[in-house]
């Protein structure tokens, strides 16, 4: 059966490989991208190859609150009803680390971009629906009170806050919406992979991304995730584990999932 899917970062690395699959498997894919040049090359390759009725495309800075609104419009505007939405944007080495809203560009675009537009999006996931999450084996401790402000950390640093703390959320809304619907699941999709992020955060090729391309494939349409609501799936060892172990802290979680609300409502 034919599934709308939304992945954003899907202009590049594991989004496009994955963007790329599903194309291939007959789903209809929503594409995403930050530049308008990249976004409108991939678009014309895609549609070219698959059809122009299979694939749309959405131009965001999930760093700007006001681009994030316009693109949830944007596809409750195109769409009906999405069966999957990948969370797969990501950022780790930027040189401007203070977003227009200021915050955190970091914290922003891995954690409560995705925050919002899930939430945003559920009303067009149906019981079957499904929430893909990019986590990380990178994973540290954090507050809640970081996510609200910018912050004087490394990159790395703040990428390992921000990756717990999405897997955290996901973790909160799966546990959440497991009975109902949709699927909300965390994927740690390889470490290491050559993706752009990892060539510029650690200067290596890395393996091949479709490795990352071939769990979210997994974790979107296959029945081995049906039942993964608030789990995480660590693809270093092909199974679903625990996250650090700071995710397990029920204050901090209360305390993220009141902070993402308000950040939600503060930047509508």
């Amino acid at each position: 059966m034919k599934k709308t899917i939304l992945i954003t970062g899907s202009t590049d690395g594991i989004g496009l490989a994955t963007a790329k699959t599903m194309l291939s498997m007959g789903h209809c894919v929503l594409l995403h991208g930050r530049s308008q040049n990249k976004l409108e090359s991939v678009y014309g390759e895609l549609s070219a190859q698959f059809g122009q009725d299979m694939v749309y495309r959405y131009r965001a800075d999930l760093s700007i609150a006001q681009e994030l609104r316009s693109l949830v419009a944007a596809v409750r505007r195109d769409h009906d009803s999405l069966d999957v939405l990948i969370n797969n944007a990501g950022v780790f080495n930027i040189a401007q680390t203070v977003s227009a809203d200021n915050l955190d560009v970091r914290f922003m675009v891995n954690t409560i971009a995705p925050f919002i537009l899930t939430e945003q999006l559920l009303e067009l996931l149906n019981q079957q629906g499904r929430v893909v999450n990019l986590s990380s084996a990178a994973q540290a401790p954090f507050s809640a009170e970081e996510i609200t402000k910018p912050s004087a950390l490394s990159n790395g640093a703040v990428y390992a806050k921000s990756k717990l703390a999405l897997t955290m959320w996901s973790a909160v809304l799966g546990e959440k919406y497991k009975a109902s619907g949709p699927m909300i699941v965390a994927v740690n999709p390889k470490s290491f992979l050559g993706s752009k992020m990892v060539q510029e955060a650690y200067g290596m090729q890395g393996s091949s991304v479709q490795q990352g391309a071939d769990i979210l494939v997994e974790a979107a349409l296959a029945d081995s995730f049906a039942q993964a609501g608030g789990l995480y799936f660590d693809n270093d060892i092909g199974q679903f584990s625990a996250p650090h172990n700071a995710a397990s802290d029920p204050v901090l979680a209360n305390e993220l999932m009141t902070t993402l609300a308000s950040l939600s409502a503060q930047l509508n």
